[in-house]
């Protein structure tokens, strides 16, 4: 069987996007993958994102935010950065391939409690669907991020 795909997905807070990657990869194709989240400026998983994977069956509360620093000198097939803004990719390692897939932040959402509920849900949903295509066939990716 060969060696799994190690994926480090990177957000600010490793608190929402990245966490929900890791859990929705984790859960889709675990088999395949190793999969891994960080952030720049780390702080707790959101309630929020907790609950909206678990509408999906995905049990990520027991997941923890972590610094990208933990993964310093590590190496990855690929560091996909989840930030909408170009700010958060700060890994310092080696990556097969460095990928930036802009999602917006679910935190920033305000409102009723459904409507940020809503923006958590949207989220979730298009990061599943790129996981899925990347899934099917990961090798279509190629780095559109630089690392330096």
């Amino acid at each position: 069987m060969p060696d799994k795909i190690k994926v480090l997905f990177l957000c600010i807070g490793n608190s929402c996007r990245s966490q929900m990657a890791e859990g929705l990869l984790r859960h889709l194709a675990g088999e395949r993958f190793e999969v891994e989240s960080a952030g720049t400026i780390p702080c707790f998983v959101q309630p929020n994102a907790i609950q909206v994977m678990g509408e999906l069956g995905v049990d990520i509360s027991g997941q923890r935010s972590k610094h990208v620093q933990e993964f310093q000198g590590q190496s990855f097939d690929y560091v996909i950065s989840l930030c909408g803004e170009n700010n958060c990719h700060s890994f310092i390692g080696k990556a097969g391939q460095s990928l930036h897939w802009p999602f917006s932040d679910p935190i920033s959402a305000s409102g009723t409690e459904e409507k940020v509920l809503g923006e958590f849900r949207t989220v979730r949903d298009a990061i599943r669907a790129k996981l899925e295509e990347f899934i099917a066939d990961p090798g279509s990716f190629s780095s559109d991020y630089g690392v330096q």
